[in-house]
């Protein structure tokens, strides 16, 4: 398998799928499988991982500061109060993904985020009164209470902010696996 130099002493193994790309790799490293501590986080992979259903994930890192500026630093507030008129900037914003039922997804999803984070105080809160090991029913809650979220769109995003583990190849520094 692949690997980097780390701090010249030992090899680093990665996922396969992390190996050829730098800004994969930085994801793989940094951020996949990383807890995830405050909203905003939250909330912008949870629209990454809408945006990327049905297209490489690849693609949408690489667009993902493009993704920021027009989700508005991906304020949940902000983004909740978009409309029409943001709708229409955004199908015409050529650095994003133009998809009308993704765009309008994530709108109501941040409208359905607001809600969680009164209710509960942050995200993270909400997050933590499910059981990590009941995958299934927090795979279920996802898909009754969010747009445009199956269960692996839903499964990708829990992975990617740590709530259920993430799968690595066996040899990837990331493993848990003996």
């Amino acid at each position: 398998m692949p690997s980097e130099r780390d701090n010249g002493i030992r090899y680093r193994h990665r996922c396969a799928w992390a190996t050829k790309d730098p800004l994969l790799q930085r994801y793989h490293d940094d951020e996949w499988g990383c807890p995830v501590e405050d909203d905003r986080a939250f909330f912008e992979r949870f629209v990454l991982e809408i945006f990327q259903a049905g297209l490489n994930w690849r693609l949408i890192l690489y667009k993902r500061e493009a993704f920021r500026k027009a989700f508005a630093g991906f304020s949940v507030l902000r983004v909740a109060s978009f409309g029409k008129q943001e709708i229409d900037r955004l199908l015409h914003d050529k650095g994003i993904v133009r998809n009308r039922r993704k765009i309008e997804a994530a709108i109501e999803n941040a409208r359905i985020f607001s809600r969680i984070i009164d209710e509960h105080g942050s995200f993270k809160n909400y997050l933590a009164q499910f059981d990590a090991r009941d995958e299934a029913g927090l795979l279920r809650e996802f898909k009754k209470r969010f747009r445009f979220m199956g269960p692996k769109i839903a499964g990708s995003f829990l992975q990617s902010v740590g709530k259920i583990p993430a799968p690595h190849d066996p040899d990837c520094w990331k493993s848990n696996r003996p």
